[in-house]
């Protein structure tokens, strides 16, 4: 279905984290966390080489370990909470490109999406061929209408919090809102180089269920995980 075309998936993990610190290696459910996006990523039918961009030698040994490719070490510069994601991704579009070896898409794996499947994976790609698109960004249902968010004036007052349309409104009379969940990101190479972004007109969406859209930043982030594949267990032994 792809064909031909040459798909590189990237799994960026570095070192530093402020919400929680060393979350790409801590054990989730008995293995570290990054392991589980390596393990969906291989199972996709679609990804023609899955690489970890790291700074960490412990993260790139694990991720060697567990049959994902290191094939350099990612620039500092490029490891400081201040690096731009989509930096990380063109040094390695640019990197395998110097070095004669040539990908017409790539997608970008955040390890902090553990709950996403090679089932999504694969259906984002499927989905970018299906409208002859550049490029697929993954969202989901936002768990709350931004029309119930605002800012707050300096004595706390919510006389205008709310537009007036929208009050005494039940949730259901409120048109359904998404937001990034951040577990997928794919596009054309060219594409992606040529605007700095995932992001443009021949974008499209692909749709995730909230219940594998958890993107950890937190420890209680990371127990919610937990709680979700405990319960994914669970209920795969229960059938």
């Amino acid at each position: 279905m792809n064909n031909g075309e040459k798909i590189l998936g990237i799994i960026p993990a570095r070192r530093g984290s402020k919400g929680l610190p060393g979350k790409n290696i801590l054990p989730l459910l008995g293995k570290p966390l990054i392991l589980w996006t390596i393990e969906q990523a291989f199972l996709s039918r679609y990804l023609d080489k899955i690489i970890v961009s790291t700074e960490d030698e412990e993260i790139a040994e694990i991720a060697k370990k567990n049959g994902a490719e290191v094939p350099f070490i990612r620039p500092v510069e490029l490891a400081t909470d201040h690096a731009k994601g989509i930096d990380v991704v063109i040094h390695a579009i640019d990197w395998f490109e110097t070095n004669k070896n040539y990908f017409d898409m790539v997608m970008l794996l955040q390890p902090t999406s553990p709950l996403r499947t090679s089932q999504d994976i694969d259906n984002a790609v499927e989905c970018l061929f299906l409208k002859k698109a550049k490029g697929v960004v993954s969202i989901c249902e936002a768990e709350y209408p931004p029309l119930w968010s605002n800012v707050l004036p300096a004595d706390g007052c919510m006389k205008d919090f709310l537009r007036p349309e929208i009050l005494n409104k039940n949730r259901q009379e409120i048109q359904v809102f998404y937001r990034i969940n951040g577990a997928i990101y794919l596009a054309y190479c060219n594409y992606l180089k040529s605007q700095k972004s995932f992001f443009g007109k021949e974008t499209y969406a692909y749709v995730m269920p909230r219940e594998r859209s958890i993107d950890i930043d937190t420890h209680i982030d990371f127990k919610f995980a937990e709680f979700l594949l405990q319960r994914i267990q669970l209920d795969g032994k229960e059938h």
